[in-house]
């Protein structure tokens, strides 16, 4: 087959074949398809955790609550990119809004998105709304400005306000979960619902996809929370990680539960493709599958979790584990998916590429992974430069009693 620039940055340029396979065979999906479902599972743990403490009361989750907020927006906004990214002409991507097709999963995907955005906008605007307001009236220059824009002419800050504040705060919260679940969810229907990728298409993906995103979310809050605080040299208490360590062991254990049943259903209904499928997981991919995923990635963190004496240390090397396994799961089914020939007797291996002088390979590469990867702290630290989230919200001896409080619930 001939193989011209575009063929090249459409899979040619880092697709291996072996054994079997057709010629017009290539993993078309590559980094950035790995990326997307990761970065908006971050988004959906993240947002999940807020809510805890807006929606369910956990009240020892009130120094990670506006944090865990503004983190989910610095996610939410990096979390299409990686797809636009990918686009061979993102200028495109305004026709899914301007002409929607209600028929089409990638146009469901946008409205799902900017319904989400706007709640998350919102529900950071009420939270912050005092200190926007506060800082309005006592700061002046450019910052001062932005905060008078931030106010949105509204400086009622009395009693009765406040409280409205606080009611809507909660409705925005508990609208946000079901927002939160089905964006994450709906990735997981989209590969579900792929026929001829055999390792995707199974019910269970979207419950897969979906306990993985908020596994991944905690962490992310867990590890970045503990680096910031310690950053600003903050004094950190442990009550809230320890509580969203609680959070994430549960969890944890049902995300692996579903993947070891995902694995069994494979095995027990044996299609035809289950013979490659096998040779795939077990052979091809066993290290990055059962070691990084499920023992490094899962196993590992959890009893590192549920051991007695959990440490501040002992907590972050777990998150950042789960962080680790959780980017394996994504990569294992997206390059995974595309390894299995469609004739079941071949397979194709990904190879990402580094360095280019073709733009559409470039841009394909380990670099721009990176980038994407690293933007929403970036985006966090400017957002923090705003609306400060890494702040002392409990002293030492409210820190106590919320330990005590907690030690006395199950969850």
């Amino acid at each position: 087959m001939l193989m011209d620039e575009h063929t090249l940055a459409h899979g040619a340029y880092w697709t291996v074949k072996e054994f079997f396979t057709y010629p017009n065979e290539y993993i078309y999906w590559g980094i950035h398809i790995v990326i997307y479902p990761y970065l908006t599972g971050l988004v959906a743990g993240a947002f999940v955790l807020s809510s805890l403490y807006h929606v369910f009361g956990k009240d020892e989750l009130k120094p990670v609550a506006k944090f865990s907020l503004v983190f989910s927006l610095a996610l939410l906004i990096m979390a299409p990119t990686p797809l636009l990214l990918h686009l061979t002409q993102p200028q495109r991507s305004i026709n899914i809004m301007m002409t929607p097709h209600f028929y089409s999963a990638i146009s469901a995907f946008t409205f799902i998105y900017l319904t989400y955005m706007s709640i998350v906008l919102s529900e950071i605007w009420f939270v912050f709304r005092p200190y926007i307001i506060k800082q309005a009236q006592e700061r002046n220059g450019l910052m001062g400005l932005l905060y008078k824009v931030l106010t949105l002419g509204s400086y009622d800050v009395s009693e009765k306000a406040l409280h409205i504040d606080e009611k809507i705060v909660k409705i925005l919260a508990t609208a946000g979960i079901p927002a939160a679940c089905v964006l994450h969810g709906y990735v997981g229907f989209i590969f579900g619902s792929v026929k001829t990728v055999p390792l995707w298409k199974t019910p269970l993906m979207p419950f897969i996809f979906l306990m993985s995103a908020v596994i991944s979310g905690v962490a992310v809050c867990i590890v970045t929370y503990i680096a910031g605080m310690a950053f600003k040299k903050h004094f950190i208490c442990f009550v809230p990680i320890k509580s969203m360590c609680k959070v994430l062991s549960y969890f944890l254990a049902i995300a692996f539960l579903l993947e070891g049943i995902d694995i069994v259903f494979h095995a027990y209904t044996a299609e035809e493709f289950w013979g490659i499928m096998s040779e795939l997981l077990f052979k091809r991919f066993a290290f990055k599958m059962i070691v990084v995923q499920w023992i490094c990635g899962m196993i590992l963190p959890f009893f590192l979790l549920v051991l007695p004496r959990l440490s501040m240390l002992r907590a972050f090397v777990a998150a950042s584990l789960v962080l680790m396994g959780v980017f394996t799961m994504r990569w294992d089914v997206v390059i995974g998916g595309q390894s299995m020939s469609k004739s079941f007797a071949g397979f194709l291996e990904f190879h990402i590429p580094f360095l280019s002088k073709n733009f559409d390979i470039l841009k394909e590469g380990i670099i721009p992974a990176v980038g994407l990867l690293m933007a929403p702290f970036v985006l966090l630290f400017i957002f923090n430069k705003v609306l400060p989230v890494f702040k002392d919200i409990f002293t030492e001896q409210e820190c106590a009693e919320a330990e005590d409080r907690l030690s006395q619930r199950l969850f």
